[in-house]
């Protein structure tokens, strides 16, 4: 049997041994003084502090522990490497190249989420979804994108919770809000937010013809009692309305929607996943928390400046990824150059290669804005 050349012994699966949560020996620290600070039982008297350590300590054990895993599995792999070569053994020459494979893939999602620095990136976030101009076309595009991050996050073992949904006249929906809870869920998402193009032929026209479609999706991170938003209640116009519902006797017969308008913004948020109008409002604000902070993040982007621009106008000029069912089958982000193939793999939730390009091409955007 001829040699395999062992390509893991390039950088190609290198764990990285520093910056982020790889940054072992200071992580390492870092972990023992939260322990510490976490035994002694005066922290419990400040509320705000103990939730506060508790959170990082979870997050730096979960990374470390992570980090052993991909160790383990990258000696396990050379190993086995190792014996099918010492007995020629192809079966398991194929299985540990398969194994490094899947290694090297897990190994960069861990060095990319080692960049969620930010602020928020660790939290919740909520994700909105609206449709564009084009009746019930973009109506059910609008669904189609909305149950694409859905099976995302399924798959991600996060969770949903759905806070508003307006369905369209005929099919699809105008628009929904939900909530994705989970480690780093804004983070992951953060670079989603724009106009997506569908091209297709469409289901709706009895002659068959190929349809544009635009919808657009919006993450903002759900503000914790780390971050301070302060709101004016004298700058919010309050309105109640009846909740949607499946008819029959699941009709709501109350008025428990809420909608916000913080006028100063034109920032507009609703809720009426709960019969409480009180608890709908509680969510609907949290809402608005969330959307002021991210409207702030925004102000001092320089980037934010269109991505606002581009809210305004869901079409042509404005979207930041195109998905084409037909004559050919392709999803292309216009911003990383990023395609796929298998649209309907995306479709049903296999974005990762999308985010992970635009979460590195925004961290390094904003190293060279800050001159590293």
């Amino acid at each position: 049997m001829q040699k395999r050349r062992p390509w893991w012994t390039t950088s190609a699966t290198a764990l990285p041994s520093s910056g982020g949560i790889f940054d072992w020996d200071a992580s390492t620290a870092r972990l023992e003084a939260l322990n510490a600070e976490a035994e002694a039982p005066e922290l419990w008297n400040d509320p705000a502090r103990a939730q506060e350590v508790m959170r990082e300590r979870t997050r730096l054990a979960g990374g470390l522990d992570g980090y052993r895993a991909l160790e383990g599995a990258l000696e396990d792999a050379i190993t086995l490497y190792e014996l099918g070569e010492a007995e020629e053994d192809e079966a398991a020459l194929d299985e540990a190249e398969a194994d490094l494979e899947a290694l090297r893939d897990r190994a960069s999602r861990r060095r990319l989420e080692s960049l969620l620095s930010g602020e928020a990136d660790g939290n919740d976030c909520y994700l909105e979804v609206n449709a564009g101009a084009g009746g019930t076309e973009a109506q059910d595009w609008a669904e189609m994108l909305l149950r694409m991050y859905v099976r995302w996050a399924d798959a991600g073992g996060y969770k949903l919770e759905w806070l508003e949904e307006s369905p369209g006249e005929e099919a699809g929906i105008k628009s929904a809000s939900v909530r994705i809870r989970g480690d780093n869920a804004y983070g992951w998402l953060k670079t989603e937010s724009g106009v997506h193009r569908l091209v297709r032929i469409s289901p709706f026209d009895s002659q068959s013809r190929r349809h544009t479609s635009f919808a657009s999706a919006w993450v903002y991170p759900v503000v914790d009692d780390r971050i301070e938003v302060e709101i004016d209640e004298s700058e919010l116009r309050v309105d109640v309305y009846r909740a949607s519902g499946a008819g029959g006797q699941h009709v709501n017969k109350t008025e428990s929607a809420v909608r916000i308008t913080h006028l100063p913004t034109n920032i507009v948020v609703q809720c009426q996943n709960d019969r409480s109008q009180h608890r709908n409002r509680a969510t609907a604000m949290a809402m608005l928390k969330a959307r002021l902070y991210e409207h702030e993040l925004q102000r001092r982007e320089a980037e934010a400046a269109a991505e606002q621009a581009a809210k305004a106008d869901i079409g042509w000029g404005n979207q930041i990824r195109s998905y084409v069912l037909q004559p050919y089958q392709m999803v292309k982000d216009l911003r990383t150059g990023v395609e796929k193939g298998n649209a309907q793999g995306v479709l049903d939730g296999n974005i990762d290669d999308f985010l992970s390009a635009a979460l590195a091409a925004r961290v390094g955007a904003d190293r060279a804005a800050d001159g590293g």
